[in-house]
């Protein structure tokens, strides 16, 4: 990526950025409780696992071998040392931790499975989602996985994300498809047809509270159907994403947002992708003649998923791109409540006087030849490839 000094306004005198406390609100019937920051992440997690007293169960895209990884999966074998049925699933692509790393686990009860699309046409899937359910009754999802880096504060380099801890009678939903989850990785053999069918029978929710999958097929996936919907009907429109390249009809489609109301992204300055940095840069131009307020996170990298669209906030897995709309498995929960909708836009707005504001005059100074070349290679490189193997070809972008 480009070294880009011509950094734009921030707010005056404004305090050194630190995450926000933990929060919490009731919303159509559910206890949300938010945490910010990763400290508050990783206590909620280790806390909730060892509250456990029936079962645990989780997924997770990125499972790594750290010490932080280590002390998840010892409190997991602690858990089902003491009775409690754990199991939990790993992407076979995402996560380094093997089975030697597991087997303390194993050996102690739990059970470890992986989720694999192997090679040819389904290799490009990557199930994306994180999410922990305990005792059927909680459950904890958001865009980190299990890595020291998604619980370390920004002066260490940690990633600025969110978690949600669920409480109420949605979690059943939820408990209900991991139970697919779990038929998807036990070994046996899952047809497609088979597959489409448990998700077609699956019940999501309905009305004010809904559990939004995304997943790669000749239809829109039900995430990608109902965000989409939302943004072509609303008026305000609040969103804080890691990733931001969708096609160029939503690019049209947030720019008459504004025109019709108010839009405002908060994106990343910073990544260990830099490459998706530029990828976002390619889409400003337009949206920024159409009136959408756009703004760069500066103290840390930017990983949260957060979506405010009118009165319904999205939060879960999902980065707003080609990949997360139309090819990951993900996994978004929608609540349409006004007041929480209005909470999460001041915790958005909270972010705001630590980032950049992209004016159109700042724009036009970064968009050199050079720049324009560079951000368009991201966009390809970003949506077409899968961003693992985009990482390693970052050198310049």
């Amino acid at each position: 990526m480009e070294s880009d000094d011509q950094s734009g306004p921030k707010s005056e005198g404004a305090a050194p950025y630190a995450d926000p406390e933990p929060f919490s609100i009731s919303a159509q019937g559910l206890d949300l409780t938010f945490y910010a920051s990763g400290k508050d992440r990783l206590a909620a997690l280790l806390d909730t696992i060892g509250a456990a007293r029936a079962s645990l169960k989780l997924y997770f895209y990125i499972f790594s071998t750290d010490e932080c990884a280590k002390l998840v999966r010892d409190a997991l074998a602690d858990a089902a040392r003491r009775g409690v049925e754990v199991i939990l699933i790993v992407d076979d692509f995402g996560s380094s931790a093997d089975r030697l790393f597991f087997q303390s686990l194993i050996d102690a009860g739990g059970r470890v499975q992986r989720f694999g699309a192997r090679w040819g046409a389904r290799y490009l899937i990557r199930n994306h989602q994180k999410l922990l359910i305990v005792d059927g009754e909680a459950a904890i999802i958001g865009g980190f996985n299990i890595a020291q880096a998604y619980f370390d504060p920004p002066e260490k380099d940690g990633w600025n994300d969110l978690a949600v801890r669920v409480e109420g009678a949605a979690v059943k939903h939820l408990t209900d498809y991991y139970a697919i989850l779990v038929r998807w990785t036990d070994g046996r053999k899952v047809k497609v047809m088979e597959a489409r069918r448990q998700m077609r029978d699956w019940r999501s929710g309905r009305g004010s509270v809904r559990w939004l999958v995304g997943r790669p097929g000749n239809r829109l996936s039900p995430w990608a159907q109902c965000i989409i919907g939302d943004i072509k009907r609303a008026t305000k429109l609040d969103m804080m994403v890691a990733y931001f390249s969708p096609r160029w009809g939503l690019i049209r489609q947030i720019g008459r947002v504004a025109e019709r109301g108010e839009a405002k992204l908060l994106l990343a300055a910073k990544s260990d992708n830099a490459a998706t940095v530029g990828a976002a840069r390619t889409s400003y131009g337009r949206m920024l003649r159409s009136g959408v307020e756009i703004y760069e996170f500066e103290p840390a990298k930017l990983h949260a998923k957060l979506i405010v669209v009118d009165d319904a906030t999205y939060i879960g897995s999902a980065n707003f791109d080609m990949r997360s709309l139309y090819i990951n498995l993900e996994l978004m929960l929608r609540i349409e409540d006004a007041a929480l909708a209005e909470r999460m836009r001041a915790f958005i707005a909270g972010h705001l006087p630590h980032s950049t504001a992209v004016t159109p005059e700042l724009y036009a100074k970064r968009r050199t030849p050079l720049h324009r070349l560079q951000w368009i290679v991201s966009w390809f490189l970003v949506t077409v490839a899968d961003y693992s193997v985009v990482r390693r070809l970052n050198a310049g972008l």
